[in-house]
């Protein structure tokens, strides 16, 4: 993965967060605090301001970098939460290249350690009901062999499934689990927000879909 490529996704999942700040500031004051749309976005933007320096970085420390990043800069529970994601799959990096069935196992070790600092399972009207259908639907892509550009529709559309799922949830983590029953008929906000860094993702890779994941 070429640091121009790196440099592409750390711009572009920036801009999708800070692009779409405020929804995600309106769903969180639905059922949380308030705050998910701007810390986020503050957390983001300081990996934006380090690109220059994680992009030369080897691909392994590149994630942990940004993940560390998030935990530094943002508040309330988002940043160790994404900045696990990201260090989780920083440990499974490896050397290069990333094939798909690598992506999919730095994916699953992020999961692993989101699951593990958040406590959290699939829906619990986090995250998780996001990232997990996203990936498993990576899984089935591969295992099927479909063709790049079919693959990632396909993952961006079980991340909008999975976002659209939460709004039948109670939640049962954070702030928004002391709303009990009054949780249901909302879209939870960090739900909200990895359905937008994977869209971003998904984009900037789908441009590169005339070369391989690992140009």
């Amino acid at each position: 993965m070429s640091a121009e490529l790196i440099k592409r996704l750390i711009v572009d999942c920036s801009e999708n967060i800070e692009i779409n700040r405020e929804i995600l500031t309106e769903l969180d004051a639905q059922i949380g605090d308030a705050d998910h749309g701007n810390n986020l976005n503050r957390g983001f933007q300081a990996i934006k301001e380090n690109s220059a320096e994680i992009v030369q970085l080897n691909l392994s420390d590149a994630f942990k970098k940004s993940g560390m990043t998030l935990v530094m800069k943002v508040g309330g529970a988002s940043g160790p939460l994404y900045g696990s994601l990201l260090m989780g799959m920083g440990k499974q990096a490896g050397e290069e290249p990333i094939t798909p069935q690598k992506l999919s196992k730095m994916l699953w070790n992020g999961i692993e350690d989101v699951q593990k600092r958040g406590k959290a399972e699939a829906g619990e009207k986090t995250m998780l009901d996001v990232l997990i259908p996203a990936v498993k639907q990576l899984d089935k892509d591969i295992e099927n062999g479909s063709l790049f550009k079919e693959t990632i529709e396909n993952v961006i559309k079980a991340s909008e499934e999975g976002l659209e799922s939460t709004k039948a949830m109670k939640a049962l983590k954070g702030r928004a689990s002391y709303l009990g029953e009054r949780s249901i008929g909302h879209l939870d906000p960090g739900a909200m927000s990895s359905s937008l860094l994977i869209k971003a993702v998904c984009r900037v890779l789908n441009e590169k879909s005339n070369s391989k994941i690992d140009d």
